[in-house]
């Protein structure tokens, strides 16, 4: 039924983001991806951006009680993530310009009494229990707050709010959201008799049984404040090879006769294709290019590359010499100096390309060479350079 709807005519659709901190990352971007295709087609996305939401905290997939952020930190992280869809969408053509919502424009004018019998009546407890993000706390023992559990009604609410608002028709979320868009469909189909539409995205897990959106950094964030461009495209060229191809089709706008077409070609070479598209998209054609000169410059010449992530120190801190475990430590390559000692003695650890394996080596301002840089390396992929100021 959705399938001949869109087909025959455009839709307005919304997919909600809480606002929970200061920038979205990659484990969002298949949502993202799907309002931009639906862009593509001639349909008019809506971002719900969770001011109200936000302020309870979704318990889908979590064990615990989300901290409850003030209402200035919540303001400051929508105005950032929007920042994020303003890349990512297309603004020019009226028709299909994204619509953005704040969802604390209706939540926060409820009246308690009138929202438990206008709306409160449609929701049985015994279903509410029945939904994961319920049962899953309660069956591991885990506490609940009332607040969170009420989270649900609210996400329909919305929904039915951009239904009456805004003609919106269908809700997108990742398949941890089933349960609360449904509720929605529901709520909506009760009190106007309209049938309304859920499409659920899979939660996107790599071939390494990982989570997506996360490494032993942290978070791959989608802003540059928080993540390089460099760092950004390494996170695509570093894909394991098993999931190439999906996040080909994913992840980039590459037409699907394009990809079966090159599907057959070398692996590092659609690796760099994923990483230049993926970066590109978010970070720009230059920044993409730049990314790819760094990383050959790195790795086939051993050089020092434009576009690698730098941490400046002041050159007074090494005019007399500092120990080599206290200089790494200015940067984010390791957690501690313990890490950092077990790095040396693994021979992990590269100075200009040469490996240190002495942690009680003392570094000089004599050894910059003329340079005002030292280049870092933890292992094949970790790189950082340290720029001397003065």
């Amino acid at each position: 039924e959705l399938d001949n709807l869109m087909n025959n005519k455009k839709i307005n659709a919304y997919i909600g983001f809480d606002c929970t901190a200061q920038s979205l990352h990659v484990g969002s971007l298949l949502q993202i991806m799907c309002l931009r295709m639906l862009q593509r087609y001639g349909h008019r996305p809506i971002v719900l951006l969770g001011g109200g939401t936000t302020m309870i905290g979704d318990p889908s997939g979590k064990e615990e009680t989300r901290k409850i952020l003030s209402t200035k930190e919540i303001n400051k992280n929508i105005t950032n993530i929007k920042k994020v869809f303003d890349i990512f969408l297309d603004k020019k053509n009226i028709k299909t310009k994204p619509i953005f919502v704040n969802n604390l424009k209706w939540l926060g004018k409820l009246n308690y009494i009138k929202f438990l019998r206008e709306i409160g009546k449609h929701f049985t407890i015994n279903k509410m229990l029945s939904f994961d993000s319920v049962k899953l706390r309660l069956e591991r023992e885990q506490s609940l707050s009332y607040m969170e559990f009420n989270y649900m009604i609210l996400q329909a609410y919305d929904f039915y709010q951009l239904f009456k608002n805004k003609n919106c028709i269908l809700q997108i979320g990742g398949s941890d959201q089933w349960g609360n868009i449904v509720n929605g469909v529901e709520l909506i189909k009760r009190h106007s008799s309209k049938q309304v539409f859920g499409l659920t995205t899979p939660l996107i897990t790599l071939a390494s049984g990982a989570k997506m959106g996360k490494t032993e950094k942290g978070a791959v964030w989608l802003d540059s404040k928080l993540l390089s461009s460099y760092d950004y495209w390494q996170f695509w060229r570093n894909t394991d090879d098993r999931d190439v191809i999906k996040f080909l089709k994913m992840f980039t706008d590459l037409d699907l006769k394009e990809i079966n077409k090159i599907s057959n070609n070398d692996i590092n070479s659609l690796k760099i294709i994923l990483a230049n598209e993926a970066t590109k998209m978010l970070h720009g054609k230059d920044a993409a290019l730049r990314a790819q000169k760094t990383a050959k410059n790195i790795f086939e010449k051993g050089s020092i590359g434009d576009d690698l992530k730098s941490v400046e120190i002041k050159i007074k801190l090494i005019e007399d010499g500092i120990n080599i475990i206290d200089l790494v430590n200015f940067t984010d390559l390791f957690v501690s100096k313990s890490e950092i000692r077990r790095a040396i003695q693994n021979k992990g650890l590269k100075l200009n390309n040469i490996t240190i394996d002495d942690e009680k080596l003392i570094v000089s301002k004599d050894q910059l060479d003329n340079k005002n840089y030292f280049k870092l390396s933890h292992g094949k992929k970790k790189h950082i350079l340290l720029k001397f100021t003065n």
